[in-house]
């Protein structure tokens, strides 16, 4: 039985190295369609924990996971070795900048020593990492063309960039179309095989370097965009302009704008990092673009810092001393994930001043601050006691969180995600907008709930 033939009989044995956001839900999504399923990590923490059919990730539910470890469907080892029997495998692993803001490609460098040790005669390897254009050809191809594997013949090799929109309910892995560039014709024609059995659409180009480059392009389609809104929403703060209504009226426009939204900064795996690894790119063919680097300088923590101040000052108070209730900590509503949130940022900054605070997140019971100490997190509210905050700042917009319990408590409120829209009462404040007048005792009398 050739690949082709084991793929469509889902006899095919799919590795997925890397279990994090992007590779555990692919990894379940083959499990679910009747492939057996090894994941490869390091970690042997998660390793048990999904073993034992418990999910770390807010997308994937444990009863979904119980289901296909007890199917032995799907299993997670940290034993590389595994390779030997895989007919295809995807590389998940973490491509993360250094200190110098330039490619960490060490992860992807280190499932390429044990592909030369474990890969077996016709498997198919695909990278969905996000990182720059070349990469498949320079860092794989090339290594393992060297070890006497030629990629279209001894094995076959191909980029599909991943496109995991954590907590997205609308689009998932089976209706997000999925990019493939392959070496050599066979190999895109084998990944779009697999491909094809989870997802609904596969969408061909002419080599790695497109697909590749099409990631990029997307992520920093998204920050420079997020970087524009938010200096927009600076600029309508000190004018005294509502940034909000502004993006509401510029959005009935039916053609030629899109919708993008401030907030206290840009945050997550994808938008923060992605653009720093085509600037990277770019400048090794003398290349410099001016946008990229504008869109990673972002003043919005700060910004958000100096409007708690302002708060504060409203009710003679300052930052030292004052107690402070954080909601959210997350990157997103809804998600586990603070890989790179700028809510970590404002704590931070907060800390300095001296605030005394609390932080709640429904969804994260703990995050490490920079000095690595752990924090604990509240992970429900008690709306009766928000009484006892000087200010409360709302940074992720959990759908957990009942604004309106939260406006009624009469507590000094700064919105940075619009997330109070509709709701008018004399004690929010939102970034974005002019600071005016709050008055955290007329509220409770005052509230008013549109829309």
């Amino acid at each position: 039985m050739n690949l082709v033939e084991k793929i469509q009989s889902k006899q095919a044995h799919i590795g997925i190295i890397g279990l994090g956001y992007v590779g555990l839900p692919l990894g379940v999504a083959f499990a679910e369609r009747g492939f057996q399923v090894t994941g490869i990590d390091l970690n042997k923490d998660k390793v048990d924990t999904l073993n034992h059919g418990l999910s770390y990730i807010t997308d994937i539910e444990n009863e979904t996971l119980q289901t296909i470890v007890e199917k032995r469907t799907f299993r997670a080892t940290t034993d590389f070795s595994a390779i030997r029997k895989l007919d295809a495998i995807c590389i998940c692993v973490p491509t993360p900048l250094n200190k110098n803001q330039e490619p960490d490609l060490s992860y992807v460098e280190a499932v390429v020593t044990e592909l030369q040790a474990y890969l077996q005669p016709e498997t198919l390897v695909i990278l969905e990492s996000t990182t720059y254009p070349g990469t498949t050809e320079e860092r794989i191809e090339k290594v393992l063309t060297c070890s006497g594997l030629t990629a279209g013949i001894d094995y076959y090799l191909c980029y599909s960039p991943e496109r995991v929109d954590p907590g997205n309910k609308t689009y998932t892995i089976d209706n997000t179309p999925k990019v493939i560039g392959g070496v050599t014709k066979k190999c895109q024609q084998l990944a779009e095989t697999l491909y094809g059995t989870i997802v609904n659409d596969t969408i061909l180009v002419s080599n790695p370097k497109v697909a590749e480059m099409s990631k990029l392009l997307e992520n920093t389609f998204r920050s420079v965009n997020i970087a524009f809104i938010n200096e927009m929403a600076l600029l309508c703060d000190m004018i005294g302009v509502n940034i909000w209504e502004v993006i509401h009226a510029a959005s009935t426009k039916p053609f030629g704008f899109i919708p993008f939204y401030p907030g206290p900064g840009i945050g997550g795996h994808c938008i923060p990092l992605d653009p720093m690894y085509l600037s990277w790119r770019a400048k090794e063919v003398n290349f410099f673009s001016r946008f990229i680097e504008l869109s990673q300088d972002s003043n919005m923590p700060r910004f958000v810092v100096r409007k708690i101040e302002e708060l504060l000052n409203t009710q003679k108070k300052c930052i030292n001393g004052s107690r402070i209730l954080l909601l959210g900590m997350a990157y997103k509503p809804d998600v586990n994930d603070l890989r790179e949130s700028p809510s970590l940022d404002i704590y931070e900054l907060l800390k300095e001043k001296g605030a005394l605070m609390t932080v709640n997140d429904p969804c994260c019971n703990m995050m490490f601050d920079a000095s690595n100490e752990r924090v604990e997190l509240q992970h429900t509210m008690n709306y009766s006691e928000l009484d006892n905050y000087d200010l409360v700042v709302l940074l992720t917009a959990h759908s957990a969180y009942n604004v309106n319990q939260i406006a009624e408590s009469g507590v000094l409120i700064l919105d940075t995600r619009n997330a109070f829209k509709g709701v008018q009462a004399p004690n929010i404040a939102r970034i974005g907008d002019e600071l005016g007048e709050v008055h955290p005792e007329a509220a409770k009398e005052k509230i008013l709930v549109s829309g």
